[in-house]
């Protein structure tokens, strides 16, 4: 059965208030402190001359980073996700919308998704949860993907979030042949994406044998949104999401489990500086993904913040990459770096 659409908007909102103003991240981190990069002291290096670009679905962003998908379907959501695209388009990233499940309900809202005249040249994703893209089928998705200009689409993976939702999906059969479906008919490039829990090897090898070759790992360590669904709703909702708050695989560790397999990467979840992206592509990953950060640096100071806090972002990951010695993100995927027992015990 069809939810409908203004309990999804209520519920986009809440999420949104939520994630600005409350402790909403995992008591467990991601791991990617146990990641150490060698200091290099003779660089022999210029800073400005440190290539970040990559090539990537057509377009070459100036540096392997994702705003990624957190909203959309509100008023509220075309605010952020306007200025989320500008911040993309002055900086050269890629960005996502969220969830695009509220277009199948009301396609009227397509506008809080459509950024394309703020941000004309970015890298823009599509997204839809599994379970509606099984449910709508492809030609729903295309019309999707067409009506935003989105240039891929992910699919999103969240069965641990509707589980603790009063109000949420509980049958997940079927998803993995609609991924596959999926992947062989639409015209753009697919990247199947979890929310906050990670994958886990034998997940991205099930993925891989239905023909994905991109994934975002969205590891454990930052946003849960098992906690999150239990700051609201039921006594029942509440109970199961402190039980399930840090629920997940590091997102370090999912990270390796990812490479290993041989797909490739956008390491997020609980990135919080240019310092965690270095660690991230140090441990293969092709592109990185931060959300939190960018929602709270626009609650803080709208437009202006989400700029700053991508200026600081770049800043220091290009500092990051220069003090390990590397020019570019092939060198930075080859430093040295020494692994930490924790993470260690995940990856062997």
């Amino acid at each position: 059965m069809s939810e409908p659409g203004a309990r999804i908007q209520s519920r986009k909102d809440a999420h949104l208030q939520l994630c600005a103003e409350a402790d909403v991240e995992h008591r467990r981190g991601t791991l990617l402190d146990q990641v150490h990069l060698l200091h290099e002291a003779l660089p022999e290096l210029s800073v400005s001359d440190v290539d970040l670009s990559i090539d990537w679905f057509g377009r070459r962003p100036a540096a392997p980073i994702v705003i990624t998908g957190m909203t959309g379907g509100t008023p509220n959501a075309r605010t952020l996700n306007r200025a989320f695209a500008m911040a993309a388009q002055k900086f050269g990233l890629a960005m996502g919308v969220g969830s695009q499940r509220a277009m199948l309900i009301d396609p009227d809202c397509a506008s809080s998704y459509q950024v394309r005249d703020v941000a004309p040249d970015i890298l823009l994703f599509g997204n839809l949860g599994a379970v509606q893209a099984r449910d709508a089928g492809v030609s729903a998705v295309e019309d999707l993907i067409g009506a935003i200009g989105a240039d891929a689409l992910c699919i999103h993976l969240n069965p641990a979030q509707e589980l603790v939702q009063d109000e949420g999906d509980r049958d997940f059969r079927g998803c993995l042949a609609a991924i596959e479906q999926l992947n062989e008919r639409l015209a753009v490039p697919l990247i199947v994406k979890e929310t906050g829990c990670g994958l886990s090897p034998s997940t991205l090898a099930r993925l891989r044998e239905a023909g994905v070759c991109w994934v975002d790992v969205s590891g454990a360590g930052g946003t849960t949104w098992t906690g999150i669904e239990g700051l609201r709703g039921s006594e029942r909702q509440r109970a199961l999401g402190a039980a399930l708050h840090d629920w997940g695989i590091p997102t370090a560790a999912s990270i390796v489990y990812a490479v290993r397999s041989g797909m490739s990467v956008i390491a997020s979840g609980g990135l919080r500086s240019g310092v965690d992206c270095a660690r991230a592509i140090a441990l293969g990953a092709d592109a990185v993904g931060v959300a939190l950060p960018m929602l709270r640096a626009f609650s803080s100071n709208g437009v202006d913040g989400v700029l700053s806090a991508t200026r600081a972002l770049l800043e220091s990951l290009r500092a990051a990459a220069t003090l390990a010695g590397a020019s570019d993100l092939a060198s930075l995927r080859r430093v040295q770096r020494v692994i930490g027992p924790e993470l260690r015990s995940w990856i062997d």
